[in-house]
């Protein structure tokens, strides 16, 4: 039948040249559950601390060849890290605030008779009991560490097979648009193959950025403006895409807001305002305030008229205003010389 597990006592290191006092601390803190070995010189503290298990070092600042604040900066110097209990005469209060500064825990005013030894008890206790909080929260922010990296990887994982998937689909969609015999069935197809393309670029983005949340908006949408700009090509439209845009960052899903409103946008500069399929379309995405961006989307064309009915089924409409409602803002189209310009100020949260 076995035995009862030895549980290891709390090993204390006391640094002292007083062998009496130390033989006595022994004693009291060895009835409190406490093993305390001794030393008294920085060389032999540093071999024990080499070759011993401590928990906790108990330093006298008077020493035969020098103070504890020497042994103090040695410790640190060689990277060691245990609690310090540093204890002082009664009538040295800047030597203790000088340990407390240089990384002691605490410490104690060496008197006569009992009251030392009770407070010295009483402060190792207590900077044994801190030193386990702090053990105990590194491993549980180490754990919490672990575990973000662990749901980021995965998270990139999602948006990288999301990505992937949206991607064939609109590939799909464009080839199926390139064999449509019907002009309205292929325009539909078009304005369908954006939507999902700007919502693949948004995951694209996600699981190749550092921070799987967040978005680049900058790379984001240029390469998105790509996309479109290469499905006017492919349709044989002489419109240029220009795209004016800050490093700015956003959510995944007000990033994809953003990005369906380009999208609109630009496919309904590309079908009404250039009759002759030739013309220039801008989008800019820029700082208003520091807690804002102005997105716009403009032409040359020929005007576009906020009060009209919608042209088309108003799909593209209906969408535009859904997104923008989803990032807290309103789609205005200020009056122009000539060509249409839409806008919007987004709060970036």
């Amino acid at each position: 039948m076995n035995g009862p597990v030895k549980v290891a006592s709390t090993r204390i290191l006391y640094i002292d040249d007083d062998r009496t006092l130390v033989r006595l601390v022994q004693k009291v803190l060895g009835r409190r559950g406490f093993e305390v070995i001794h030393a008294e010189e920085p060389d032999q503290v540093l071999s024990l601390l080499a070759t011993e298990r401590v928990e906790l070092i108990v330093l006298d600042h008077y020493l035969r060849n020098g103070t504890g604040q020497d042994i103090l900066r040695r410790l640190r110097e060689a990277n060691h890290h245990h609690p310090v209990i540093y204890v002082t005469g009664s009538s040295e209060a800047q030597v203790a605030i000088d340990a407390m500064k240089a990384g002691a825990a605490d410490y104690v005013t060496k008197t006569a008779g009992e009251d030392f030894l009770t407070l010295l008890a009483n402060a190792i206790e207590q900077a044994i009991a801190n030193e386990q909080l702090r053990a105990a929260k590194e491993l549980a922010d180490a754990e919490i560490l672990r575990g973000k990296e662990r749901a980021e990887a995965l998270l990139a994982e999602v948006n990288h097979r999301v990505a992937n998937s949206l991607a064939m689909v609109s590939s799909l969609l464009r080839l199926q648009a390139a064999r449509s015999k019907s002009e309205e069935a292929k325009a539909e197809l078009t304005e369908t193959h954006a939507r999902i393309t700007a919502i693949a670029r948004m995951h694209r983005a996600l699981y190749t950025s550092e921070d799987v949340r967040r978005v680049e908006m900058e790379k984001y949408l240029g390469t998105l403006v790509q996309d479109l700009d290469a499905t006017m090509q492919d349709e044989g439209r002489d419109i240029r895409l220009t795209l004016k845009s800050e490093p700015i960052e956003m959510s995944a899903d007000r990033a994809v807001c953003v990005g369906m409103i380009v999208a609109e946008l630009v496919t309904n500069a590309m079908k009404y305002a250039y009759p002759s399929g030739s013309g220039e379309i801008r989008i800019s995405f820029v700082r208003d305030t520091p807690s804002s961006a102005c997105l716009r989307v403009e032409d040359d064309g020929t005007g576009f008229d906020p009060e009209a009915a919608p042209k088309g089924t108003g799909l593209g409409t209906g969408i535009i205003n859904s997104m923008a409602s989803s990032l807290e803002t309103e789609l205005v189209y200020p009056p122009q010389p000539r060509g249409t310009r839409a806008e919007a100020v987004i709060p970036l949260r």
